[in-house]
């Protein structure tokens, strides 16, 4: 009995339900109680599913599949052993058979890939402050999520590939799912565009990040300008201020020789009128 199953592998989405498909051409009528369905594992050759004597065996079932495959009794009937397996895990990913058995028997197997969709990506740039031109910066790109590892690509504002000078990495946590972070060294230029664009070998391109160095990259860093700036404007405060000391002190004294001499004038002009000395004023 021929049996048939997908010729290329089959690709579930993480976290969905999938349909392992499997037909077989059997001459009809046959009831159900004719029909035998085994679903293994290729590799391992544990159960996936089993179905005889019009009822599901379930005994030798792997426990990771437990509640999570269903076979229609009906499709059975019209030719059709696919198999519905919920919930798809990174785990779930590898190779299937199919046995099927009415009068006579047939087995087919395929390969099931699994893919997961990575979040949006992120670019960031180390260090954030004080870029001038000529300085070597990080950009880093991160996306989480996603299976299986996905390819980076790097380019400038020209649409340039920068293959050079490029670290990423993959690092998986407890169901499988990756975090890619890749980290791009380049040389600044003013007013420079990068983006990182993330592609999925089974889902194609996933998401593009750009990010954009301008007013930063000047040569004299925007902190420092307003730091100086801020110093100056003090200074000149601080010499209006002085200044403005300076000249009261010097009208003072102006004031207090001015005084000085009246006096003494006025003390001349007594004595000759009076031919006598006048005792000497001390000034208090």
């Amino acid at each position: 009995m021929e049996v048939q199953v997908p010729d290329l592998p089959m690709v579930a989405l993480c976290g969905r339900d999938t349909m392992l498909n499997c037909t077989f051409s059997a001459e009809s009528p046959y009831n159900l109680s004719d029909v035998s369905v085994f679903w293994q594992l290729s590799d391992t050759k544990r159960s996936v599913h089993g179905f005889s004597n019009g009822q599901d065996q379930l005994e030798d079932q792997a426990v990771r599949f437990a509640n999570r495959t269903y076979l229609s009794p009906q499709r059975l009937l019209q030719g059709s052993a696919s198999l519905l397996l919920r919930d798809v895990v990174v785990a779930d990913e590898g190779g299937y058979t199919c046995f099927v058995k009415v009068q006579d028997y047939g087995i087919a197997a395929f390969f099931l890939q699994v893919a997961a969709p990575y979040s949006q990506p992120v670019v960031t740039l180390e260090p954030n402050f004080n870029h001038r031109p000529g300085d070597k910066v990080a950009l880093t790109c991160v996306a989480y999520g996603g299976y299986p590892q996905a390819k980076v690509v790097w380019r400038n504002e020209g649409g340039h590939n920068l293959t050079e000078n490029v670290t990423t990495s993959h690092v998986a946590n407890e169901q499988g799912l990756f975090t890619l972070t890749s980290i791009l060294t380049v040389v600044l230029e003013p007013n420079s565009t990068y983006s990182c664009q993330l592609i999925n070998p089974l889902l194609g391109e996933e998401g593009k990040a750009f990010v954009s160095i301008s007013g930063q990259s000047t040569a004299f860093p925007p902190v420092a300008l307003w730091v100086t700036v801020g110093l100056a404007v003090c200074l000149l405060v601080l010499l209006v201020a002085l200044a403005a000391v300076c000249r009261r002190k010097i009208k003072e004294s102006c004031e207090e020789a001015r005084r000085e001499a009246e006096e003494a004038k006025e003390l001349e002009e007594e004595e000759s009128k009076t031919g006598q000395s006048a005792p000497y004023k001390y000034k208090t």
